[in-house]
C-alpha cells in the first residue's frame, strides 16, 4: 500500500484528509513544516500533501528542503490560498501540483494517483 505524508496542522482539515485517505493509503501526520521534513528523511514516503501555513516552518520552506534532499518525491501544495500568486509561489518552491481546500475527494485522490499510481 502506498504511503503519503500528510503535513497539516489544523484538526479538523486533517480529518478531512483521514476520511479521504483511508481506504486507499497509509499515511502519518506531520504538524507543521519542521516536522514534514523531519519524517520526510526518515520514512519512506510516495508522496507528501503540504499545507503551506503551518507553524515552525511552513510548508514552502518545508518543500524547498525536501525536494533539494529527495528530489524525486512529489510534493503535492494542500492550501487554503487559492490565488494564483499562491499557486506560483508553491510551484517556485518545488510542488509538483496544487490542490485548493476544501478539496474534494475525488480531486485529490485522481491527484494522488497521477503521482503514485493506485
Amino acid at each position: 500500500m502506498k504511503k503519503i505524508l500528510v503535513a497539516e496542522d489544523n484538526d479538523s482539515n486533517f480529518i478531512l484528509m483521514t476520511y479521504i485517505l483511508k481506504k486507499y493509503y497509509q499515511f502519518e501526520r506531520a504538524k507543521n513544516g519542521q516536522e514534514a521534513v523531519e519524517k520526510a528523511d526518515n520514512g519512506d514516503y510516495d508522496i507528501v500533501l503540504m499545507d503551506i501555513k503551518m507553524p515552525v516552518m511552513d510548508g514552502l520552506e518545508a518543500t524547498k528542503i525536501i525536494k533539494e534532499r529527495h528530489p524525486d518525491l512529489p510534493v503535492v501544495a494542500l492550501t487554503a490560498n487559492a490565488f494564483d500568486s499562491d499557486r506560483q509561489l508553491a510551484f517556485d518552491a518545488g510542488c509538483d501540483d496544487f490542490l485548493s481546500k476544501p478539496v474534494s475527494s475525488d480531486l485529490c485522490l485522481k491527484t494522488i494517483r497521477k503521482f503514485v499510481g493506485e
